[in-house]
């Protein structure tokens, strides 16, 4: 079985942490994805996909942080809309992510969660998400 599903998403903040985790548990029981791979990627260059801990708000918090501080604006960024640094964070990530699926559940850590990541916002966005496998 082959299954796609998009996720809307409305980011709020300049950069922000927007845990899927129970939209893509979601989608995998809703189209009947038992065993296989899923891959969930952002077709956006100032947004990115990653696997984080999702029990504690301080660990996105801190993670956006950090990134503010490696990229932080610069006069000599040549980019005319003026968000070098969310491209550069964006690249840093990564705009997608392969998960093992096994009995429709995507195999996460206790403390993991799959987060969308604004670095740009606040915007629309999208999520894709593409099941390969039984």
């Amino acid at each position: 079985m082959s299954a796609y599903h998009a996720i809307e998403l409305k980011s709020t903040q300049k950069i922000e942490f927007i845990d899927i985790t129970a939209q893509v548990r979601e989608m995998l029981r809703d189209g009947k994805c038992n065993s296989g791979i899923l891959l969930v990627f952002t077709p956006h260059t100032t947004a990115a996909v990653t696997i984080n801990e999702n029990a504690d708000p301080d660990v996105p918090h801190d993670i956006g942080e950090f990134l503010k501080r490696l990229a932080p604006r610069h006069d000599y960024f040549r980019h005319g809309e003026g968000n070098s640094p969310a491209h550069i964070m964006s690249s840093l990530v990564g705009a997608s992510e392969a998960l093992v699926v096994n009995n429709g559940e995507p195999i996460l850590g206790s403390w993991q969660g799959i987060y969308f990541c604004e670095f740009d916002g606040p915007r629309q966005r999208r999520v894709f998400l593409k099941f390969v496998g039984g």
